[in-house]
């Protein structure tokens, strides 16, 4: 029998869900470091620096828990992409932005975050070999940035970190470490591709190094590519209400084109209703229109815009990467790290839904194509014929340098490091599918039917060219291709739509020096220390298309963000043995960091944390920390110029829908707020077309505002843990870890929302919320409502992180290997006010399907089981989500889909209210690999995610997605084979 070192426990306890643990020998684990030769190698090649601590220290067991993906577990997984690897890890929430998104806009749009504790992608800082990757003036950092190849291994800190990396380490810290002294070469092939035939991925890399006396240098190459997958070929996603409900949903804003009247915008000879061309009909003539079908249950007059919308985006990168490393002396040694990459994504979604009320272009009356002679306010045609195109092209330079070394004084060893980075993102995004509206309103104007039997612009007596205006007839239909329609019709394609350019460049620049060693010796042990200086800059710019920034477009207006902040920052760690060696203590020390920071913007703040590690037994660890955390306000927090949104949202005063429906309270509210001329009792939130909604959220079909607040302020946090970990003699192999954790984020830094503002105004009684927008006078529906930033309210989140692994070789049958990983959460809440008596909401239970905080689920587990024997392994991966519940999307018209129509859902006033609610159950996706170590060194890997094609529940609410599923989930069996070649 052997001992298992409780360092070994907790290096494997600690490893990926995804696959097998394997403990790193300490030479191999530098975090941010070489392997250093000559005489300073008893100092350095024992002493290890892990992500969290900048003392390096002989054991990598620490007092917070951090978990580690190896080089070996990544080729393992079938995974093709580091945002794919981190995002199945059971303690990552749901991303901000996914790749099931499309409509997401901004400079962020194309890019892969990962948020740890569902807190948000902006609360989870990335590092790149211990150092920030770059970040978008809102603050997130795109992993997709870094390539696969590249990395050696990955670990993620569980824990809050602000004490020894500054702003934005509040729910824990990601350090990507790349290969380094990597000797040889390796070439790697990888395709992939759903069971479905689409969503193809081809990945190609080279890897090649070699050392010598005084140093080594690596290099790394990779290309990849993933196509799209349309919404259209997946059942759920292929209908605004899922394959459930196909004739559900369709928007009347259609590519049939048409007119409403109404009793503010009346046309003669037409009641009060929407109108379209009869098929075959004359558009010139008023007797072929005829009253559009407005049944929201039926698809007649209405658009699937699902045929023209991505499922999942295409995204394309290529990297290269190189590591150097160069011995000066015996003691001191440069280091550099330099990557550049190119990610080049596209994302498409439907035609534009036009509505001329929404921008005022009325169809004059002039016009050859008006049937009535009179003007039309309220038309509308969606523009399927060219679908809405966003392409983002983000190039990325990274250079890091260092001098290192080590030098001994008084008998004692002492590390040092002065280092340089700086990093540059800079982007283009292409837009196409847009209408330039002056373009529209010239096309739209007075034409006539010249001389040569063409309809022209302008006027017989004051005509105008056809190179500088095309006249538009809204009315046909897609696919008509008379005079004025924009099927086929190149010239006025050409004319109405144009291509916008937007450009972004962000810079990080730091500048950092550290020391690092022992003091003095007490009874314990040494009294381990470090200390160092920081200058970090972020500076950056976004710049829309001149024609998106006059507001002259139907891409929205949308206006330049730029600026930055410096930031002067000092911290010190001490690691302080206590006890060693006795009955009940084999070990307990004390980790004790403070960080101060001085901030141009906003001015300082200081950070503690405290940590202690305690060992009654050889195989048992406990241990904790309390740690105190903030998060800067980002560039555009600060600085952002604002933007046109259509926001989704659901206004209490709907009588159907919103709160106005179930409380009195607020239907006396709404009463006191609408339009005098607008019934509380009967009044009805418009959705895209102005008709009234036919589920809980919809989207305006005005645009609302969002804009910066140079006075928000940081946000602030605490967070706390305690765990254990045991590796029972009893049972060779067995390791196990149980932490439990908690974060409250005070003082947050919110991106208001139209629901926000609304339930403060009508449901919590704000007044001066109530200043934020206003109400037409004559529908009452929403207007002019414009959102910031805020600081206000606080987030908590509680829960517990369970691991389990085992080892179990065999003489005849091979290395059996077991990996168990669970994040539980038992709590999360968030308040958005600053009212003192607001109670907080809760996204707990079952799961929730949210638009506000993500998507949130209780349980998420996975569990590997791996065996290796001689040149064949294989493994099998199960990923455990728990169910989630959301609003029941009709109680009265799909009843089978409401499983707790009496469910009763507390509000932020501490008074829970009647709201129907469907329970989903519980996911499982399994994922099966086998592969094979051929003897010419190569190794090929044969597997399938998702082997069993397991498809997620329908959900209305479209979490993550926009479409009726959760854009976290597999959308289908992937099967791939890796070959890997090395020489």
């Amino acid at each position: 029998m052997y001992k298992l070192t409780l360092a070994t426990a907790v290096r494997r306890a600690l490893l990926t869900s995804a696959s097998l643990a394997t403990a790193l020998p300490a030479a191999h684990a530098l975090a941010q470091q070489g392997e250093p030769g000559g005489a300073n190698q008893a100092t350095t090649l024992d002493r290890i620096e892990v992500t969290g601590t900048r003392i390096r220290q002989v054991d990598t067991e620490t007092s917070q828990p951090v978990l580690t993906i190896s080089r070996g577990d990544i080729e393992k997984q079938g995974f093709a992409s580091v945002a794919d690897i981190l995002q199945n890890i059971s303690a990552v929430g749901t991303p901000p932005i996914s790749r099931a998104q499309p409509l997401s806009s901004g400079e962020a749009v194309g890019g892969t975050f990962i948020s740890l504790r569902d807190l948000g992608a902006q609360r989870t800082l990335v590092l790149l070999n211990g150092k920030r990757l770059g970040i978008t003036t809102t603050g997130l950092q795109d992993i997709s940035t870094v390539p696969v190849a590249a990395v050696e291994r990955i670990e993620v800190l569980k824990d809050g970190a602000s004490s020894i990396y500054g702003s934005d380490a509040i729910a824990g810290v990601i350090n990507i470490i790349t290969r380094s002294g990597f000797e040889g070469a390796s070439v790697g092939a990888y395709f992939g591709q759903y069971g479905e035939g689409d969503g193809d991925t081809t990945i190609g890399d080279f890897v090649m190094g070699f050392s010598g006396d005084r140093g080594s240098l690596t290099i790394g190459a990779e290309w990849a590519d993933e196509k799209r997958v349309a919404a259209a070929d997946r059942p759920y996603s292929r209908y605004p209400r899922s394959h459930y409900h196909p004739d559900d949903g369709w928007t009347p804003v259609g590519q049939y084109g048409g007119f409403a009247v109404t009793s503010a915008f009346p046309l003669p000879g037409f009641a009060n209703g929407r109108y379209v061309l009869r098929e075959g009909g004359d558009p010139r003539n008023p007797a072929d229109y005829r009253p559009q079908n407005t049944n929201s249950q039926q698809t007649d007059d209405k658009t699937n815009t699902n045929l023209q919308t991505d499922l999942r985006t295409p995204q394309e990168r290529r990297a290269l990467f190189v590591d150097g490393i160069y011995d000066i002396a015996d003691n001191v040694r440069f280091r550099t790290n330099m990557m550049y990459s190119m990610r080049d994504s596209l994302r498409q979604i439907a035609g534009y839904p036009y509505q001329a009320l929404a921008f005022d272009t009325p169809m004059s009356a002039d016009s050859y194509f008006n049937p009535l002679g009179v003007e039309i306010d309220n038309w509308w045609r969606r523009t399927w014929e060219i679908p809405r195109q966003t392409r983002a092209e983000l190039t990325t330079y990274r250079f890091s340098g260092v001098f290192e070394g080590s030098f001994e004084l008084a008998n004692r060893f002492f590390d040092w490091d002065v280092g340089y980075l700086y990093n540059e993102n800079k982007l283009v995004q292409t837009g196409t599918g847009n209408i330039n509206l002056t373009a529209l309103r010239a096309a739209v104007g007075p034409s006539f039917l010249n001389s040569d039997g063409v309809v022209q612009c302008g006027t017989a007596a004051a005509p105008i060219p056809l190179s500088q205006c095309v006249p538009y007839n809204p009315f046909l239909p897609f696919g008509d291709t008379r005079a004025g329609g924009l099927t086929g019709n190149q010239a006025l394609q050409d004319f109405l739509f144009p291509t916008s350019h937007a450009t972004a460049k962000t810079e990080t620049t730091v500048i950092t020096a550290n020391l690092a060693g022992t003091l003095f010796a007490l009874p314990a042990g040494d009294l381990g220390f470090a200390i160092g200086a920081e200058n970090r800059k972020e500076e950056g710019r976004f710049s829309p298309d001149s024609l998106v920034q006059s507001g002259n477009t139907t891409d929205l207006a949308n206006f330049p963000t730029g600026g930055s902040y410096t930031v002067d920052e000092v911290y010190a760690e001490l690691q302080i043995p206590l006890l060693s060696d006795l009955p009940g203590a084999r070990e307990l020390s004390l980790n004790v960091a403070s960080r101060y920071s001085d901030y141009d913007a906003f001015g300082d703040t200081v950070n503690n944390k405290f940590g202690f590690k305690w060992k009654p037994l050889d195989s048992l660890m406990i241990r904790g920390t309390i740690a105190d955390g903030f998060r800067a306000p980002t560039i555009n927090d600060l600085y952002g110029g604002g933007s046109q949104t259509f926001d989704t949202y659901t206004d209490p005063c709907d009588t159907v829908y919103g709160a106005s429906a179930r409380s009195a309270a607020v239907r006396a509210s709404c009463a006191a707020g609408l339009p005098s001329g607008v019934n509380p009792d009967t009044f009805r939130q418009l959705a895209q077309g102005f008709v009234p909604t036919t589920n809980a959220a919809a989207q305006t079909p005005v645009a609302f505002i969002t804009g910066s607040n140079p006075d928000v302020k940081p946000e602030e946090s605490t967070s706390k843990t305690l765990g254990a970990v045991w590796s029972p003699g009893f049972a060779q192999g067995l390791n196990l870890a149980l932490d439990w954790w908690e974060i409250r984020v005070e003082n947050t830094i919110i991106n208001d929302t139209a629901n926000l503002i609304l339930n403060d105004c009508y449901i919590s009684n704000i007044a001066s919320r109530c200043t934020a927008f206003e109400r037409d006078p004559l529908t009452g529906i929403v207007t002019n409502l414009k959102r910031t930033p805020i600081n206000a309210g606080y987030r908590e989140v509680e829960g517990f992180d369970f691991d389990v692994a085992y080892r179990l070789p065999t003489d005849s049958w091979g290395n059996f290997a077991i990996q168990w990983t669970s994040t539980y959460t038992s709590r999360d809440e968030l308040v958005t006010t600053k009212d003192p008596v607001t109670h907080p909401n809760p996204f707990t239970g079952v799961g929730f399907a949210s638009t506000v905080t993500g998507t949130h689920f209780r349980i998420r587990s996975n569990l590997n089981l791996s065996w290796e024997s001689g040149a064949w392994g294989a493994s099998w991966t199960a990923r455990y989500f728990s169910g989630l519940k959301e609003q029941c999307l009709s109680v009265t018209q799909y009843p089978d889909e409401c499983t707790d129509p009496a469910y009763r859902a507390p509000n932020n006033q501490g008074v829970s209210v009647q709201s129907a609610y469907n329970r989903t159950g519980s996911n499982t996706f399994h994922d099966l690999q086998l592969r094979w170590n051929a003897p010419w060194n190569a190794t090929v890997s044969v597997g399938a995610n998702n082997v069993f094609d397991h498809v997620g529940p329908v959900l209305y609410s479209q979490p993550s997605a926009n479409v009726s599923y959760f854009g976290g989930f597999d959308i289908g069996r992937f099967m791939y084979m890796r070959y890997v070649q090395r020489f």
